[in-house]
């Protein structure tokens, strides 16, 4: 062969990649398709094709909500009535669980725990958000599905959450990992059977509440799953399911859930995302009750809230490299960390005027696991799920007031 000819080879073989190459970029760079977003003075008449009144854009308008939840008493009282109570409605018992990814371990493994003591209530509502949001529905079904609990959170490595995307996703693609691992989990325990439960429940006047992030409308959005799954709508399995992973979907690293809605017969495209982005944990908006009174409605109620955080109070140490991403991310993790403290601190003066009972569980000081080297290592949630079923289980001393008040950060 000839010097010609191998130069020839070589430039051809070269230019084929360029192409290639050129291509592939051109492709990536088209942005990820979707509907328009809702125009923003249609935000709040956009509905679910064939499940109306699946949410409540608590920040703008609580009407809906107060409706919900008066209706949801009604349904209370006709099924307590029905089992031959009378009189006032029995004191109630409210959980909240915060997100903290596989930190959701502590608080799959303290309910787990606290079933096994004989002492866990039947919770007249339960809201989640991010991992809490993929704790909740279980939480609300009871001690039967106490086993799927312990395996999620103690049987799954990284392969089962995410797949990792090529570096140009960074500016290409909506995010830098694919969760479709994590549907697939989710879908092979959120099911028919388990929509049928929460429905069951939900006729029994109970709520559970999933919390998700408007990223368009930049609010938050507070989902009725016992509405949905009640819809008898062939959609509801998988709009639970997929509301189930907007809410642990953190911006930039999962892909943001899209969800269909209409508004006068237009299909529209809404962005949902991690529920963490608004709120690490919520309990019911502290303009309900006023909001309740006047519509003529009395929220007046004796009971316990609990809230589940799935994390640590102190703030925890790790040098930071001098680069752009290290510096923009350990920022957003202390933004993250100081937003938690705020939304106790706004549970408990909400609670605290309606003269209800506060409860916080954290990951103790006492708790320490060394070696880890990725989120959600199985041997890592294992150790923290056992800390934490242990706690549960000899019974959990609750902490009455948010940290700052009652505890230092670290204790």
């Amino acid at each position: 062969m000839s010097r010609k000819t191998k130069w020839l080879i070589a430039f051809v073989a070269i230019a084929v990649v360029v192409l290639a190459v050129g291509v592939y970029v051109k492709l990536s760079l088209r942005p990820v398709a979707r509907l328009a977003a809702v125009p923003q003075d249609q935000l709040l008449r956009a509905e679910i094709p064939g499940i109306p009144h699946a949410r409540y854009y608590v920040a703008s308008d609580l009407e809906p909500m107060v409706r919900d939840v008066v209706a949801a008493r009604e349904r209370e009282r006709a099924y307590l009535a029905s089992a031959g109570h009378a009189g006032e409605l029995p004191p109630a018992a409210l959980l909240a669980i915060s997100g903290g990814g596989d930190n959701g371990a502590f608080g799959a493994g303290l309910l787990n725990g606290w079933s096994a003591a004989g002492t866990r209530p039947v919770f007249k509502a339960v809201t989640g958000v991010s991992t809490g949001a993929l704790i909740a529905p279980f939480a609300f079904l009871g001690e039967k599905y106490d086993p799927v609990l312990k395996e999620v959170y103690t049987r799954i490595s990284p392969k089962d959450i995410a797949t990792e995307r090529g570096v140009l996703a960074a500016i290409t693609l909506d995010a830098m990992a694919d969760n479709r691992p994590l549907w697939a989990l989710i879908s092979k325990h959120v099911n028919e059977d388990l929509l049928k439960a929460v429905a069951a429940e939900h006729q029994k006047g109970r709520i559970l509440l999933v919390g998700t992030t408007n990223l368009d409308a930049r609010q938050p959005v507070v989902w009725n799953m016992g509405v949905i799954a009640a819809s008898g709508s062939p959609q509801a399995l998988d709009l639970f399911r997929s509301i189930l992973l907007a809410s642990a979907a953190i911006p930039g690293a999962f892909p943001p859930s899209m969800i269909r809605v209409e508004v006068d017969g237009k299909e529209y495209d809404e962005m949902h995302v991690d529920g963490g982005a608004s709120a690490q944990v919520f309990m019911y908006p502290p303009a309900l009750k006023r909001a309740a009174e006047s519509a003529g409605e009395t929220m007046q109620r004796t009971a316990a809230v609990y809230v589940i955080r799935n994390s640590s109070l102190a703030a925890s140490w790790e040098p930071v490299e001098r680069r752009t991403i290290g510096i923009a991310g350990k920022a957003i993790d202390s933004l993250i960390y100081t937003q938690g403290f705020g939304d106790l601190f706004r549970i408990y003066l909400t609670t605290q005027r309606d003269g209800l009972d506060f409860n916080l569980a954290f990951i103790g000081a006492d708790f320490s696991y060394r070696g880890k080297k990725q989120p959600f290592e199985t041997a890592y949630m294992n150790a923290l799920y056992d800390y934490a079923f242990a706690l549960g289980r000899n019974g959990y001393q609750w902490r009455h007031q948010p940290p700052g008040l009652d505890v230092a950060y670290g204790k």
